[in-house]
């Protein structure tokens, strides 16, 4: 679903629910956030991922990249580096990966055309890396006793102007209540607010309706009411502890608890409108997001659109049912934002639409290392390197 800047800026308010719960420091500065690595402290950077995303999520960065100025600079830790430098650095890697090298050859040749920076991280030193996906919801475009939730387009006033244009902001309970009725046409109707409310929160996704075609929704605004946590909320309420809080923890515990769904879910007064989309998810940079590759990380410390080195874990879903872990090892590419994502100890990770996109989003709270490829500065003439 093609999702618009400023979609991308709500996204940022709620991209991960875990997000605002157990967050790494957001108080570095940025020229203190990334640090070199030495040689001695280096990571193996073997890639594990498949070679054709990480072509296509570096071709994405490179449509950006070569929209912005050539001299426009980005603070990367203690250096400066232009979209220009980005862009020719990321240019060569893409025609090394037409090849498909191996991950050691991939390694030497990156090391040979970037130096290597890591993220200073939270308190501990570490990241915490979470996960965000597209969320696929059963839907209907006539309302039914099975179909009964409504998912609404934005008010004629909105469309085009700031969320402040909506006369009066009326809260998520107020709209629920039909304040805006006649006003904001339903574009599809859901089984449960459930599953509204955590398509709210991704900010986009793709409807599966009755007849098997599938609408794929995206941003289109809010009433202008602030974002406020409901995992928060339950947290404080004593109702799920803080380290068992999941994006799952959450929606089991609104499921067995029906009597209070309501008041839980009008606690956060923000609702967002939604508008039909077609295409890919797309990020805070106005390209296409590609699995498992793009993160959304703290442009002040990450620069957008550049190349970096991800090490963590993601669950899996084994054939008896149950979840292990395994390693995360690939480059990734900064591609979006996250309102909570700040500074050197967060990064969210897009993992595409399905069972398994579904299970990262909803589990992962990591820990993880995460390491910046900053393009090497050219070798003045005559210095014989």
């Amino acid at each position: 679903m093609k999702r618009s800047l400023i979609l991308v800026l709500w996204l940022g308010v709620s991209v991960c629910l875990g997000a605002d719960l157990v967050g790494g420091s957001a108080s570095a500065e940025p020229v203190a956030a990334l640090r070199p690595v030495e040689e001695g402290e280096r990571p193996a950077l073997l890639d594990i991922g498949d070679a054709a995303s990480l072509r296509e999520a570096i071709l994405q960065s490179l449509v950006w990249l070569t929209r912005q100025p050539p001299r426009s600079a980005f603070v990367v830790g203690a250096r400066t580096v232009t979209a220009g430098e980005q862009a020719r650095a990321l240019e060569r890697v893409l025609e090394f990966l037409a090849d498909d090298p191996a991950p050691d050859v991939l390694e030497a040749f990156l090391l040979e055309e970037f130096d290597l920076m890591r993220s200073v991280g939270g308190g501990d030193g570490t990241m915490l890396v979470t996960g965000y996906h597209e969320v696929t919801i059963d839907a209907a475009l006539e309302p039914s006793a099975d179909y009964r939730v409504p998912i609404l387009a934005p008010p004629a006033a909105l469309p085009g102007r700031p969320t402040a244009a909506l006369p009066g902001r009326p809260t998520r309970a107020e709209i629920e209540a039909g304040r805006l009725a006649g006003r904001a046409g339903p574009l599809a109707w859901a089984r449960n607010p459930v599953d509204v409310f955590f398509m709210e929160v991704e900010g986009s996704g793709t409807l599966r309706l009755t007849d098997g075609r599938e609408l794929r929704v995206g941003y289109a605004g809010t009433n202008g009411q602030p974002y406020r946590s409901i995992a928060r909320l339950l947290i404080d309420e004593g109702h799920i502890d803080r380290e068992a809080m999941s994006m799952r923890a959450l929606r089991e515990w609104l499921v067995a608890n029906p009597g209070q769904m309501r008041r839980v879910l009008h606690h956060n007064p923000s609702y967002v409108f939604f508008g039909r989309r077609a295409g890919p998810p797309v990020g805070s940079l106005g390209v296409s997001l590609t699995p498992g590759r793009s993160i959304a990380t703290d442009p002040r410390i990450f620069p957008p659109g550049s190349l970096a080195f991800l090490l963590t874990e993601r669950p899996r879903r084994t054939g008896d049912g149950t979840v292990e872990w395994s390693p995360v090892s690939r480059f990734v590419v900064s591609q979006d934002v996250g309102g909570v994502i700040k500074g050197p100890g967060r990064v969210d990770v897009f993992w595409g639409r399905g069972p398994e996109a579904d299970l990262a989003a909803s589990e992962m709270k990591q820990p993880g290392e995460l390491y910046v490829l900053v393009p090497k500065r050219p070798q003045p003439a005559g210095s014989g390197q």
